[in-house]
């Protein structure tokens, strides 16, 4: 996967587990769902920002770089 950077787009490969971060209920994050990458942590890991599409954030998890796909909007030039 190409280095995730702050503020990359991803989308989970997996379900995950969640928080919702104003009630407090347990989420279930469903493959597909997309995220906002936060932080790259040390070990292995991303802190995900998910929000609706109001911009408002329902939950923040810890996701390993094996569950997340970055998402590409622009073109990539092949080298002849």
């Amino acid at each position: 996967m190409a280095e995730l950077q702050d503020y990359d787009l991803v989308v989970l490969l997996t379900d995950i587990s969640a928080m919702h971060k104003v009630t407090r209920d347990p989420l279930i994050l469903k493959r597909g769902q997309v995220g906002t990458v936060l932080m790259r942590l040390e070990e292995g890991a991303c802190l995900i920002d998910f929000a609706d599409q109001q911009g408002e954030t329902f939950a923040m998890e810890t996701v390993e770089l094996v569950n997340l796909l970055k998402l590409i909007h622009e073109p990539v030039l092949a080298i002849a």
